[in-house]
């Protein structure tokens, strides 16, 4: 393969090695010339987007919207549409570098610069250490069987540990186990919504979503506008999420992710293969690559907009429905929100689905809702406990020693530890406070990968398969837009929290 039909850049270029064709990327070591191997069928059920679902279909959807739509009308939803279209864009950008490389966002941003993905590896120590939906999930649960909610959120912190650590190979087992929880949670809520809902709290459910500018004055306060802003980020997969999709594109073996190993569990972790030092870079200026490069894309297309887009929006739909129902069956919920009771908008949703047959269907609800905990949970540790080591494994010195699987299980094991002494012992005034917390730390983090996306697709990749102007243009919007909003609420109220 001759060097000279890759494209050079200020900062990419390809150049000649004594044995192989690389194309160099900021100042780490370049990415040696590989083959891409074929897409699948762009029409697909399952991969590696079921990880986002999982993430996206959380407390922001269940709990967070149906208690602002408690609050302020369905007419709110505008904002949670421009969020969650908003990061399917983000998806698409994400999976851009990925797949072009198979190295994470974060080994992308350290080719920018290296304390560009330090940021990271702190804010993601900063943010997803809090075990808030697993906390929020077993509150409902506790409603059910009267278990002390910190007693079965500290049980399920260990039981996540414990699964991962014996699995064989981390990625098949959750894609098997987060596909059947969101097939779950997918139907049982349009079921939920069919009952207890009418024609007309679905008319007005989709119209919400389209009243651009409607923002009421008890929303502009200093209680409510950081709520809002976190369930904006919530709107979809929050904070970091995004990113370590990247990762879970990897271990399926999306694009260049071929030629990377897989994750395995701590129980075989001596199964584990060498991981490469850094990612691999396909011929662009080849019409065969790049047609199996537009293969990838329309896949991960599909991916975006049907089942990500397309699952979220279906799931918050049924929620909004359910939180209407609910407004009209307990007419007071509103004011019990508004006087500070966190738990006031899940209560009124049970009682609401409960009054369509029996209490038996109450605690359905809330299994629904620890379920979804439970399900975001296992998304979360494992992409925290994934992201933090991959950036240790390559940037840490010495880290190499001891394997992917073992700093995987490391930083696993001590994030639930961690989540454990919150419970027990932390500061946080119960679950919703938690999960309120977590969503508000989550913006800023939107707000900065936004940026880093656009450094690094539009610097660290060959000019054939950068992303075009309008696609840079949304990811910037997506910056001034978490940003903003936090900088807004800093200057206009004096609260970030």
């Amino acid at each position: 393969m001759e060097s000279s039909r890759q494209p050079a850049t200020p900062t990419g270029v390809a150049v000649p090695t004594t044995d192989e064709q690389v194309w160099k990327a900021g100042k780490l070591e370049p990415m040696p010339i590989r083959r891409l191997p074929d897409a699948p069928p762009s029409v697909h059920i399952l991969g590696p987007t079921v990880f986002l679902v999982a993430l996206g279909v959380g407390m922001g959807e269940s709990y967070m919207w149906p208690r602002l739509v408690l609050l302020f009308g369905p007419e709110i939803r505008w904002l949670f549409l421009i969020g969650v279209t908003l990061q399917a864009v983000v998806m698409l950008e994400m999976a851009r570098y990925a797949m072009a490389t198979g190295e994470s966002i974060f080994f992308g941003a350290a080719r920018v610069f290296k304390p560009l993905m330090w940021f990271f590896f702190v804010a993601a120590i900063l943010v997803y250490i809090w075990p808030g939906h697993l906390s929020a999930g077993a509150a409902a649960f506790e409603k059910i069987t009267g278990i002390p909610w910190v007693i079965t959120a500290c049980t399920g912190l260990v039981l996540v540990g414990i699964v991962f650590s014996l699995a064989k190979v981390i990625y098949s087992l959750l894609e098997n186990v987060l596909s059947i929880l969101i097939g779950t949670l997918v139907i049982g809520t349009a079921v939920v919504a069919a009952m207890v809902g009418s024609w007309a709290d679905l008319s007005s459910t989709i119209s919400g979503m389209f009243a651009f500018g409607y923002l009421p004055s008890e929303a502009l306060s200093p209680t409510w506008f950081p709520v809002i802003v976190g369930s904006i980020a919530f709107a979809g997969p929050s904070g970091m999420q995004q990113m370590w999709y990247t990762l879970h594109l990897r271990d399926s073996g999306a694009g260049m992710g071929a030629h990377i190993p897989k994750i395995r569990g701590l129980r075989h972790a001596g199964d584990e293969e060498d991981m490469p030092a850094r990612g691999f870079m396909f011929d662009t200026s080849d019409a065969e690559e790049m047609r199996k490069w537009k293969g990838w894309r329309r896949w991960v297309t599909f991916d975006a907009f049907l089942l990500f887009w397309g699952i979220t929006m279906l799931v918050t739909v049924s929620f909004t429905v359910l939180a209407q129902a609910a407004a009209r069956n307990s007419p007071d919920v509103r004011d019990l929100i508004l006087a500070g009771d966190r738990e006031a908008s899940l209560n009124a949703m049970s009682e609401s689905f409960a009054s369509a047959g029996s209490a038996v269907l109450g605690g359905v609800f809330l299994g629904f809702i620890a379920l979804i905990g439970l399900n975001a949970t296992l998304g979360l540790f494992d992409s925290f406990s994934r992201g933090q080591a991959d950036m240790s494994y390559h940037f840490v010195r010495g880290a190499k020693k001891f394997g992917m699987s073992k700093l995987y299980a490391g930083f696993l094991w001590g994030v639930i530890v961690f989540g454990i002494l919150i419970l027990l012992f932390g500061p946080a005034d119960g679950p919703a406070a938690i999960l309120d917390t977590l969503a508000f730390l989550s913006t800023f983090a939107m707000g900065a990968y936004c940026v880093t996306l656009l450094l690094v697709n539009n610097r660290m990749l060959p000019k054939p398969i950068r992303p075009k102007i309008w696609t840079n243009l949304i990811i910037g919007f997506g910056a001034v837009f978490y940003l903003g909003m936090l900088l807004y609420s800093l200057l206009a109220y004096g609260v970030v929290l």
